[in-house]
């Protein structure tokens, strides 16, 4: 249906671009986020999903491509919009109810003053990040589960995915990235992450050329860690010397050998051994 002539598309689009360039981005959009969800089993007909809107450019990304998947028929889910207002300073608490109101996107809005905590818990000088990210996956949590929803559904895409994978290789001494879908530790909710294999580039160019009013991430005055940031510029750059190197990296994460890494909890390499060999015959060296 995506690669028809049709120019049918979800309100959430309307006042789109009508070049050449902006409908292949859109399709590309939705193509690679329909891949995602089949690749790895996301949807299940009649399943709600708390899609989590923070007002990122990625968000809109992820609520856009859903959205128009459930109006063409190809995804069997119920779809609710969540934003959790956390109380940080200057947060325009209108604009996101005001956008879902128009585009007739059924959702939630929480309040739920998760800053003063962290600004009480977070020594001065560090980061509020890790906490701040932790409070609110427990809000969104209890959210899914009032609503009855069975997934909570996030923008993370695949540079913040490569991103994880190296800050685990090199500060967590682990080969563990963010996965596409888990169960969390409860047992009741999945997570997912439909724009795994979505390029962050895309969702930056598609959100600008929708104009949707981004809300930024840096309202408390705290930002990302420096390692994801030095993360960041190590694949910028490896990317500009080598266009695509992004791509081939991710790529390596979905052909993984265990045979061919040194995890013996993944590979059985005690029992490796050739044909034929002087253990197998029941012979000794020197018979």
């Amino acid at each position: 249906m995506l690669d028809s002539d049709h120019d049918d598309i979800h309100p959430l689009f309307n006042g789109a671009p009508s070049t050449t360039e902006f409908k292949k981005l859109r399709k590309r959009l939705i193509r690679d986020t329909r891949e995602a969800i089949d690749r790895y089993g996301m949807a299940r007909k009649g399943d709600r999903w708390l899609v989590c809107l923070s007002g990122g450019k990625d968000s809109y990304t992820l609520l856009a491509a859903l959205t128009e998947l459930q109006w063409r028929g190809l995804l069997p889910v119920d779809i609710l919009a969540c934003n959790l207002d956390q109380g940080q300073p200057g947060f325009p608490a209108t604009v996101l109810p005001e956008f879902l109101e128009r585009m007739g996107v059924p959702h939630r809005i929480e309040y739920q003053d998760t800053y003063s905590i962290v600004v009480d818990k977070v020594p001065a000088g560090r980061t509020y990040c890790a906490l701040c990210s932790r409070l609110r996956r427990g809000n969104l949590y209890r959210i899914a589960r009032e609503e009855g929803c069975s997934a909570v559904v996030l923008g993370h895409h695949r540079d913040d995915i490569l991103e994880t994978f190296f800050l685990n290789l090199f500060h967590g001494g682990k080969l563990a990235t963010m996965p596409p879908k888990l169960v969390n530790d409860e047992g009741d909710l999945m997570v997912l992450r439909p724009l795994a294999h979505v390029a962050e580039a895309d969702c930056e160019t598609f959100s600008r050329a929708m104009n949707y009013p981004i809300i930024p991430c840096d309202l408390c005055g705290s930002q990302d860690g420096l390692q994801r940031q030095q993360i960041k510029g190590m694949l910028d750059e490896w990317e500009a010397r080598s266009p695509g190197r992004r791509g081939k990296m991710f790529s390596a994460l979905m052909s993984a050998r265990p045979s061919h890494l040194l995890d013996p909890e993944l590979f059985d390499f005690s029992t490796l051994f050739p044909r034929n060999t002087a253990a197998d015959t029941g012979s000794t060296e020197g018979d």
